[in-house]
């Protein structure tokens, strides 16, 4: 059972990670740092799109664009975050399983 919510656990902190990707990358594209036309950079930027998109984009529906600024991220980071210390702290104690 530990196992199981060390992979959900390491599954959240991987998704976190692919969501602050995609901010940095979408600014650097959006300051000119880097060029979107590079077949490289392109096939980053759809892949982190792609991952990233479908749990976005029904909080983009709910919380508009406040002032000029995407806030989606944060908010799903915020709750990714707090899935993360809930399952640690109410749902594995709940099961038996401590420190995973």
């Amino acid at each position: 059972m530990t196992a199981i919510f060390w992979l959900i656990d390491t599954v959240l902190g991987l998704y976190s990670t692919a969501i602050i990707i995609w901010v940095i990358m979408s600014w650097l594209v959006s300051f000119g740092v880097i060029n979107s036309y590079q077949p490289f950079v392109r096939t980053v930027m759809a892949f982190f799109d792609a991952i990233t998109a479908p749990i976005l984009n029904p909080i983009r529906r709910i919380i508009p664009h406040v002032g000029g600024f995407d806030i989606s991220p944060i908010i799903l980071l915020l709750l990714i975050h707090f899935l993360r210390i809930f399952i640690a702290t109410s749902i594995a104690p709940a099961l038996g399983v401590y420190g995973y």
